[in-house]
């Protein structure tokens, strides 16, 4: 048999084959998520880590350049040799598909995190509010600490490369409590399209051929520690994006660096006041007076990049993800990002912050 059609008939079995096994997520949890993509992360990490460059962003590029070079040598025979370029396109989706998956994305089938936590993810309007108070209240004393006024906004004096280096602390500290947060074989890279990943709306991604956690260099300073945290916990298996804020927002506030802790209060205020405003605008709002002045530059700053980077782009790329999220049994597709909400306010429910 050709060996295109061979490949392009075995991208149908491995529809079927990831789909059959999204209905098995304790088979994954044991057999993949724990079992056999610690390895091939590890590995990754170890072969890919050492660069002080992103490899997986060359080899996108590397990818792109060839698939323009493709269609434009294929231009003028899609009637005549339609089958032949069908197959061409089958079997490169197939082979794409199979690494996509093996490598990395069979994890989107796990168990939930918060089934493993014995965490509930409902919470009442009142319950909310009560901890978001609590969050502005634990937020306004780092920010004082760091700055010693109230009305200054933080500013990490840290360059980007130390922060990727602080990060595996928190992780290291995370651990302690819940061994499966470990985290071994630091590879944390500056994206090399930064421009264009703001310009999409996004901080930044794992690549999940390399593993690679890549973080957007243009990212306000006082939050890029929480976004490394979030793409690291992708690095180790947890695909969600829920799952991936808050274990990010866990290794932030549990590292000894004190603008970590910043970075992961408040970031977790700011999902916090977004699903209020959502629930309840106006109480949204009465809840802004309590926060530090010098904590709300710090989100006007984010507002201000985001203003700065905003375009149609943005708006077709986060379409394309949203269908992916949902493609991939993540049925809120973007909105999955705020699910994590639910899990800190029922995490806390017997904690003190």
């Amino acid at each position: 048999m050709n060996k295109k059609l061979l490949l392009s008939l075995l991208l149908l079995v491995q529809v079927i084959i990831v789909n059959l096994l999204s209905f098995f997520p304790d088979f994954i949890e044991n057999y993949y998520s724990n079992g056999l993509y610690p390895y091939i992360a590890r590995t990754s990490r170890l072969i890919f880590g050492f660069s002080g460059f992103s490899v997986g962003d060359i080899i996108y590029g590397a990818v792109l350049f060839l698939i323009i070079k493709w269609l434009w040598k294929n231009r003028k025979t899609w009637r005549r040799n339609y089958k032949a370029n069908f197959l061409d396109i089958a079997s490169a989706v197939s082979v794409f598909y199979f690494l996509f998956y093996f490598l990395w994305a069979l994890n989107y089938h796990r168990v939930p995190l918060h089934e493993k936590m014995d965490i509930d993810k409902k919470y009442t309007p009142d319950e909310l509010v009560a901890f978001t108070k609590k969050l502005i209240a634990k937020t306004n004393s780092l920010q004082e600490t760091i700055t010693g006024n109230d009305s200054l906004k933080v500013k990490n004096p840290a360059q980007k490369s130390e922060i990727y280096t602080i990060a595996i602390n928190g992780y290291q500290n995370l651990e302690k409590q819940y061994p499966q947060f470990n985290y071994e074989n630091l590879s944390l890279k500056s994206s090399l399209i930064s421009t264009p990943l703001s310009y999409m709306g996004f901080g930044g991604y794992l690549n999940p051929f390399t593993n690679e956690a890549q973080v957007n260099s243009k990212l306000p300073k006082y939050n890029y520690p929480t976004t490394t945290c979030h793409e690291m916990a992708h690095q180790i298996g947890y695909a969600s994006e829920s799952e991936a804020n808050f274990i990010g927002y866990m290794a932030s506030i549990n590292n000894n660096d004190i603008y970590f802790q910043y970075s992961g209060y408040s970031f977790a205020l700011k999902y916090c006041l977004r699903n209020i405003s959502k629930i309840d605008e106006e109480q949204a709002k009465s809840l802004l007076p309590l926060i530090n002045k010098g904590v709300r530059l710090n989100f006007k700053e984010s507002e201000e990049f985001n203003d700065e980077y905003q375009s149609f782009i943005e708006n077709i790329f986060k379409y394309f993800y949203d269908s992916y999220l949902k493609l991939n049994h993540q049925e809120e597709g973007l909105e999955t990002y705020s699910k994590f909400v639910g899990l800190l306010v029922n995490y806390y429910k017997d904690k003190e912050l």
